[in-house]
């Protein structure tokens, strides 16, 4: 099944988890939305499916498939303070995971957020 071998308690050194940092903070500057991912989490597709519908330009990276995956999480959970996926920035500020992007969809906030940060084409109608 997979996803084993990467849970548990992170080995990666000080270095390892700034240059995670570093790469991680590069992605979010220069991309309107990221979603810090894994391909078999089910939360992760429902916020990825839900920025598609929405016609949101958006980057998705697959931790699980990143050969510094479980650095970049370490990399996140210092960061931002949430070690889940998904972990979704929009304009480079960190909404949060599935829960969060899901009830600023519901409260109306999640549209303005993303056309804000150039996700979106501002609708001409």
């Amino acid at each position: 099944m997979g996803g084993f071998w990467s849970s548990g308690g992170s080995t990666a050194t000080k270095e390892q988890i700034e240059m995670a940092t570093a790469k991680a903070k590069e992605i979010v500057s220069s991309n309107p939305v990221v979603v810090f991912s894994k391909s078999y989490c089910p939360y992760c597709v429902r916020v990825k499916q839900l920025l598609t519908q929405l016609g949101a330009t958006f980057k998705a990276i697959e931790l699980d498939a990143e050969s510094d995956g479980s650095e970049t999480q370490a990399a996140l959970a210092q960061w931002t303070g949430q070690r889940t996926v998904p972990n979704v920035f929009i304009g480079g500020n960190h909404i949060g995971g599935c829960d969060s992007v899901v009830a600023k969809h519901n409260g109306g906030k999640l549209v303005p957020l993303l056309t804000q940060a150039g996700a979106l084409a501002a609708s001409t109608s």
